[in-house]
């Protein structure tokens, strides 16, 4: 019996989400995933095949090393969890090859969400080729697409990602004319180009909107209690930017 398309994305997920968590944590040197073997942070043990896979590994070991008895932490459970979460998602929404091109696009944004939550950047290695992978994107696109709900075509891609780079300069101008210091980085500017690429110009607003909700939820939450909140304390908008690019890749914008 032959599987549902669907069916394959959902299988490799976990696997995808685990191997997501080692890019995150090594963001900074990924090149050394290729070569380097997955250890232990805290006492330095090389990790088997047994220590490695999805989610039962961690349950299996109570979320602890079992080489050193050291909490792991829920980071790596979650992360392959989110993975798993953005192929259903997928795979609820689109169809045929779409199933594919969306999840490796959520995929990279989760990573994208998680290293910004982590460190506060965007990596170019993970932000630039969204771009042009969102203009060939457009171009195979059918108009008659499930999640073809603007309009679809190279101009409008091309006119989003030049649209969104030059968006986030201005604000990141204007801001420090006004305040005299940097407020927003430059891979935040990639990263809306990148989202231009993918839904549009017109989807550009959308995802701003989005991301400027969850955006100041979760400042407020993340504060709640502090007697002060200041202006210069860090937000980690990129993630927010990849949750609100996600939304209207599958949704379209917002009425």
């Amino acid at each position: 019996m032959t599987l549902p398309s669907f069916t394959w994305p959902l299988i490799v997920s976990p696997f995808i989400g685990s191997f997501l968590g080692v890019l995150v944590t090594r963001a900074d040197a990924p090149r050394t995933i290729l070569w380097t073997r997955s250890v232990c942070d805290s006492c330095g043990h090389t990790l088997g095949p047994a220590d490695l896979v999805p989610l039962a590994s961690w349950a299996a070991a109570g979320g602890r090393c079992r080489y050193c008895k050291t909490r792991v932490g829920w980071f790596y459970p979650v992360i392959e969890l989110a993975a798993v979460a953005v192929a259903a998602w997928a795979a609820a929404l689109a169809t045929g090859w779409l199933v594919w091109v969306s999840c490796a696009f959520g995929w990279t944004l989760l990573a994208l969400a998680a290293v910004d939550w982590r460190e506060y950047r965007l990596p170019d290695f993970l932000t630039l080729p969204l771009i042009p992978a969102g203009l060939a994107v457009h171009y195979a696109l059918l108009p008659s697409a499930p999640l073809s709900l603007w309009p679809d075509s190279c101009l409008s891609s091309g006119i989003g990602a030049v649209s969104g780079y030059v968006f986030v300069l201005l604000v990141r101008w204007a801001y420090s004319l006004i305040r005299r210091r940097e407020g927003i980085g430059l891979g935040d500017a990639k990263l809306f180009a990148a989202a231009g690429a993918w839904v549009g110009w017109l989807g550009l607003p959308s995802v701003l909107l989005v991301a400027a909700v969850f955006g100041l939820a979760s400042t407020l939450l993340r504060y709640r209690g502090k007697a002060t909140l200041r202006s210069d304390d860090p937000v980690p908008f990129g993630t927010f930017l990849c949750l609100g690019i996600w939304v209207v890749w599958l949704y379209g914008p917002l009425a």
